[in-house]
């Protein structure tokens, strides 16, 4: 990820699934210590929407994206600032804490993690998706330091 320029940069890292619109995966913004992750959504590398009407196979689909920008970027979990998920069914919200309560500490390697603005919506950019999981890391390669 290049860290010298002194403009903006949107980036599409290979092997992460299209966009659903018009919008890059991240922006890296100089001198690239900051990268702001596009809501990433249920999409396959065929750009297929994963698991219609399966929320537990949509979150983990979405966690697998966001995992592949970061991977992409030469980033991890352990650089994430800050996570906004959004839902489109109250109803959601416990499968929701339980798959986080089960990937999390796989996914950051510890008990640490980083904030989560939690919202409700009306909906997504298409009716099949269930959630959306957007993010903001900090872009240094050891990684952001946990603490409890």
């Amino acid at each position: 990820m290049p860290t010298e320029s002194k403009t903006i940069a949107y980036v599409n890292p290979p092997n992460t699934c299209p966009a659903q619109g018009l919008y890059s995966h991240a922006t890296q913004v100089p001198p690239g210590d900051m990268l702001y992750i596009a809501g990433q959504l249920s999409v396959g590398l065929d750009g297929s929407v994963v698991g219609k009407n399966d929320f537990d196979a949509q979150m983990r689909q979405v966690l697998d994206n966001l995992g592949a920008v970061l991977k992409g970027t030469n980033l991890t979990y352990n650089n994430i600032v800050k996570f906004t998920t959004y839902l489109v069914h109250s109803q959601d919200i416990e499968t929701f804490m339980k798959i986080r309560a089960e990937l999390f500490p796989k996914l950051f390697g510890g008990t640490v993690y980083p904030p989560n603005t939690l919202l409700m919506i009306d909906r997504l950019v298409k009716e099949e998706f269930l959630i959306e999981i957007e993010a903001v890391a900090y872009a240094d390669p050891a990684g952001a330091m946990r603490q409890s």
